[in-house]
Parts: C-alpha cells; sequence; structure tokens
C-alpha cells in the first residue's frame, strides 16, 4: 500500500522544478522522483503535477509514495581491510568513496556487497535485507572504521551502546580556516535542514542532541588538523557542527563552498576519517579499542599544507 508525503511549497521552492523538489522532499533520486510524477503519482489537490512544473508558495504538494520494491542483494567478492574478527561481529575500515549499504543508485560495490562475500549468511538479520549486519554507517566521502555484527544478539548490544552514547568515536579531520581555541566543545541540535531534504542543520525544532568535541593538532597556512570525538552521533554530525561553528570540512561541497579552492578539489568529497572507535564486546564483555592509520588522501593534503 502506497504512503502518502505532503508538504507546502515554500517561497525559496517555488522557482524550482517538481522533480527536484520531490527528489530533495523525499530524499530519493531525480530519477525515482521522475518516474513517481509520469505515474501520476505527485498531485496538488486534483490536479496531476507535470515535472516541469513550478509551484506557488503555499501549494500543498501531495506524493504517493509506492511500496518499495524488494531487491536481491549480491556477493560481491571486494577487497575488505578487517581490523577484527570474531564469530560475533567485525571492524571494518572502511576506503573513502564505497557506500555502506545499497540504496538507489548503488546496488553494487557496496560495503554490504563485499561483507556477504566475505560472511556468507551469518551477519545480522535486524536491519533487513538491504542493511544486513550495519549497526552504525558512515558517509560515503568518509574513511575509517565501521563495526559490523554478525549475530542478531551482537547487533542489539551494540546498537544498545550506540543508544546510550557509551561507545568511543574518535575522528580526524581539516577544517578551512582557524577555531579560535585549541580545544572546545559544539553543543548544538542537529535536524533534518527545512529546505533541503538531502542535509542536516544545527535547528531547534524537530531536532536531537548533538555534542562534538574538538582538539587542534596542527595549525597551517588556511587550514586546522582537528581531532574530534563524538558524545552523539547524529547524521552529518561533524560536518554540520564545524560548518556551524565557521570552519566546515576541507573539501565538503555540501556544507562548506560548492566550488572549493583548487588545493582541495583531489580530495573528492570531505577530509575525514573514523580513525579511533571503541566498545564493550557485547558477549564477552571484553573492553575493545582500534585506531586505524589515516589513509593516503588524507596525508597527501596535509603535505600539501605544509
Amino acid at each position: 500500500m502506497a504512503e502518502t508525503y505532503e508538504w507546502i511549497i515554500t517561497a525559496e521552492q517555488s522557482s524550482t522544478r517538481l522533480d527536484s523538489l520531490v527528489a530533495q522532499e523525499l530524499d530519493v533520486s531525480r530519477s525515482s522522483a521522475q518516474q513517481w510524477i509520469e505515474e501520476g503519482l505527485v498531485t496538488a489537490g486534483d490536479k496531476i503535477l507535470n515535472k516541469k512544473d513550478k509551484l506557488k508558495e503555499g501549494t500543498t504538494v501531495q506524493v504517493a509514495v509506492p511500496e518499495p520494491v524488494a531487491y536481491e542483494i549480491e556477493a560481491e567478492n571486494i577487497p575488505l581491510e578487517i581490523v577484527y574478527e570474531d564469530e560475533h561481529l567485525l571492524v571494518v575500515n572502511k576506503p573513502k568513496g564505497m557506500v555502506v549499504h545499497p540504496a538507489a543508485g548503488h546496488y553494487s560495490g557496496t560495503l554490504v556487497n563485499a561483507l556477504m562475500y566475505h560472511c556468507g549468511d551469518s551477519l545480522s538479520g535486524i536491519n533487513g535485507v538491504l542493511r544486513p549486519g550495519i549497526v552504525h554507517r558512515i558517509d560515503m566521502d568518509t574513511s575509517g572504521l565501521l563495526m559490523v555484527a554478525k549475530s542478531d544478539a551482537a547487533h542489539q548490544g551494540l546498537a544498545e551502546q550506540i543508544k546510550e552514547h557509551s561507545f568511543t568515536r574518535i575522528y580526524e579531520a581539516v577544517v578551512v580556516g582557524h577555531p579560535k581555541n585549541d580545544s572546545g566543545i559544539v553543543n548544538a541540535p542537529i535536524g533534518r535542514h527545512p529546505h533541503n531534504r538531502k542535509k542536516m542543520a544545527v535547528i531547534s525544532t524537530n531536532s536531537k542532541e548533538a555534542v562534538t568535541h574538538y582538539e587542534v593538532l596542527a595549525r597551517y597556512s588556511g587550514y586546522t588538523h582537528l581531532r574530534l570525538k563524538l558524545e552523539t552521533g547524529r547524521t552529518h554530525q561533524i560536518r554540520v557542527h564545524m560548518a556551524h561553528i565557521g570552519h566546515p570540512l576541507a573539501g565538503d561541497t555540501v556544507y562548506g563552498a560548492e566550488k572549493q579552492p583548487k588545493i582541495c578539489q583531489s580530495l573528492n568529497g570531505q577530509c575525514l576519517h573514523a580513525k579511533g572507535i571503541g566498545f564493550v564486546h557485547p558477549i564477552t564483555g571484553e573492553e575493545l579499542y582500534f585506531e586505524s592509520e589515516l589513509p593516503a588522501y588524507f596525508t597527501d593534503f596535509i603535505n600539501k599544507l605544509h
């Protein structure tokens, strides 16, 4: 059965084509939005809308989102850097550019495809067929450490630690500019951006508490190398918080400048690495902590800044 989603066109949205708006509001691909429009699933009152339509401010748009089609996810022999593994879980060092789990436009080449080949049927099923074993995620263009659950019991135990903010997440990043202090805390709630559904924002309504600790590791001309510790784990938290205090991540075209300086263009996305991860083993009770080396793209960029 289709689920209906509706929203009211803002002044800012009134100059944007309908297919782009639907894609942004529902966080789907533009091709999916166009298909729904062509199938007559996007309406304003009794009127079926066209993908090129630009709607007046105050217009209420309804989208009858169709039921998702089951998709068979295939195991793929993709090399994985496994930092730790036992019968219950594993810790993987994800490279920059790899998507964590399948979604529209990315049904192959993901971490899940690689995990299915490596683990076979030994992955937690709690998050369903598209995200087997995935307890938490990092962005496609963020590199670094991820926990993966092999059993439902391990998944539940790890998820509880995430919920209680009791597991350790250490990141390193290069940001634009120079924070005034050598260390600090950003305590600012994060929720979905009011006008762009693909972005998050510091916002007081429909948001959740978000806390990021940072310390300066090195200062360069125009840039600063930071070590960051997450107290909470909101979507895009570090990227949003750093942009909020006026120091977006180098290479981040979503929360920073859309046109990046030439020195940042080789980054192909934000300069952010999930360097350390620590948690209590959900089955054995052992305290575990792992760190990974900074990847080449990160160290190469720092070398350019010297």
